[in-house]
């Protein structure tokens, strides 16, 4: 009689049971019973297999001043306004800014109107009656958006936690979107440092996408090493690399996607890349994938 083993064993499923399911995938997407997340920029759609796809980690990275938060907030909205058919919600981890100021700048998007000006801030002046009526209809648009916010920072752990609560609750049999904004910010639960409470973070998150219809947005920072003069004076360095990620190895392994927002003109360039692109009020998005593709 065979002797079975009293040590825990992994679970594990025969590739048939894998291929079924792919096959099965295929014929949805075929058939459009399943669909990405569409976002507004079709070439984002293009690139990233139509949008945003369930079980999928994104990492959307910058230098400091590059828009990565306003670009997520963005986005963030979206997947709701041009995905009504679709069952979402979303968790987002706001560590870098209040929640409250995140709305801000969706009232800002869509009332066509600075933050400065919305805040009464800006050389026009104070806000009317009549705009200030303006402010509570699209405030109360918002309110019924499927979104919520962390503000408070947490550890790795706490992070895991809550997304688990998520897909244990309010996100249970719909799409959860899971917002990390940003990682550096994550809290250290003991003496590890910056690097490992990155691995650890994207450990989590790999075990985390694989649960229902889970898709994950982190952003990252990238180090100094763009800005320095040897890639500054050389135009054929001007490009984002995968070197250039904070903790770079894990975050570049832990994502399917790394997407790098660049404005090369807050680095002072007066042209971009060999193909001198223009730098004037222009934004680049650079796909780094681990096929090394990049557009």
């Amino acid at each position: 009689m065979e002797q079975i083993s009293s040590k825990k064993v992994l679970g594990y499923r025969h590739i048939s049971t894998a291929t079924n399911e792919i096959v099965n995938y295929i014929q949805d997407r075929r058939k459009k019973r399943v669909k990405s997340l569409a976002t507004r920029w079709p070439k984002f759609n293009r690139l990233a297999m139509g949008g945003i796809e369930p079980n999928v980690i994104y990492t959307i990275a910058g230098v400091s001043g590059s828009g990565k938060s306003s670009f997520v907030n963005t986005l963030e909205t979206d997947l709701i306004d041009l995905n009504p058919d679709e069952d979402i919600v979303i968790l987002s981890f706001s560590f870098e800014m209040l929640s409250s100021r995140q709305v801000g700048r969706k009232l800002s998007y869509k009332l066509k109107k600075t933050t400065s000006e919305l805040y009464s801030a800006s050389e026009k002046g104070l806000v009317t009656e009549e705009e200030y009526a303006d402010v509570e209809k699209e405030a109360k648009s918002i309110m019924n958006y499927p979104v919520y916010y962390v503000d408070t920072p947490g550890n790795v752990q706490e992070i895991a936690n809550t997304i688990k609560f998520f897909q244990d609750t309010f996100a249970k049999n719909k799409w959860l979107v899971v917002i990390i904004d940003h990682t550096l910010l994550i809290k250290g639960s003991g003496t590890g440092n910056e690097r490992e409470i990155i691995v650890d973070l994207e450990k989590e998150l790999i075990g985390a996408k694989k649960v229902g219809k889970t898709s994950i947005i982190q952003i990252s920072q990238m180090n100094r090493n763009i800005e320095s003069p040897e890639r500054l004076n050389n135009n054929s360095l001007h490009y984002p690399q995968r070197s250039d990620l904070s903790s770079s190895d894990a975050v570049f392994q832990g994502s399917d996607y790394v997407i790098v927002i660049h404005r090369p003109e807050v680095l002072g360039l007066l042209s971009y890349g060999y193909n001198n692109l223009p730098v004037k009020d222009c934004i680049y998005l650079h796909f780094l994938n681990k096929w090394n593709f990049a557009a």
